[in-house]
């Protein structure tokens, strides 16, 4: 009874041991989606900053700053949401030159517009309100999801493509996809040091510093196709 049992499993796993052993043809190619799109929101990396002999000076001179910074965004309509404290620091800085102490106080706050044409009047207020360091712009759009989506259906259809081309010359075609999978992908988004920004602004007043441009969402699919 044994040996019958013995032989029934033996039967059953042969046909699925015979079918791993068989291996399918497979062209692997990568496919590339790239949408271009026009951006409606800005990301302002910005910092204020101080520096003085005094720990408790210094940063009392920042917190003031800051207090003006936010409360002339809430002023223009932006929303707590938006304005987000990314670190506050208090160091201790040497001079190896004179051999002396410093304290410096900063913080950095990022700040998002969802109008991109508020950007040259909300950064005009903020240096006037004493904002001193700008770190860098990032341009972004609102519906970001759905244009990676529109991509990464590129990027397959790209794949798909470029499969047909490389069998085709062979005499042989593509099947369906037997493995799919999503590279690391870039979405391309302007970011702008600004170490000069202050004075730029400031002298150009209300005329414009900075041209968006476009976004450029690029996503990348490595698909492997059965080739017949």
């Amino acid at each position: 009874m044994k040996k019958m049992i013995f032989f029934i499993a033996l039967t059953a796993v042969l046909p699925v041991l015979a079918q791993q052993s068989k291996e399918v043809p497979v062209v692997n190619v990568t496919g590339e989606g790239v949408v271009k799109v026009e951006p409606d929101e800005v990301l302002i990396k910005s910092r204020i900053e101080h520096e003085g002999s005094s720990a408790a000076e210094v940063k009392k001179q920042n917190d003031a700053v800051v207090d003006k910074v936010i409360s002339y965004l809430k002023s223009q309509g932006v929303e707590e949401k938006d304005i987000q404290t990314d670190y506050v620091n208090l160091n201790k800085r040497y001079d190896y030159n004179d051999k002396t102490y410093s304290f410096v106080a900063n913080q950095a706050i990022s700040i998002t517009l969802h109008d991109i044409k508020d950007y040259e009047k909300i950064m005009k207020g903020l240096l006037e309100n004493g904002l001193n360091r700008i770190d860098g712009i990032q341009f972004k759009s609102s519906e970001m999801e759905k244009y990676e989506k529109e991509a990464r259906k590129l990027a397959v259809l790209d794949a798909q493509s470029r499969a047909k081309e490389l069998a085709e010359p062979l005499g042989q075609e593509i099947g369906k996809a037997i493995t799919i999978s999503e590279m690391d992908y870039n979405n391309f988004q302007p970011v702008y040091r600004m170490d000069e920004a202050v004075e730029m602004s400031a002298a150009k007043g209300s005329q414009q510093t900075i041209a968006p441009g476009e976004l450029e969402i690029k996503i990348k699919v490595s698909v492997g196709f059965e080739l017949k």
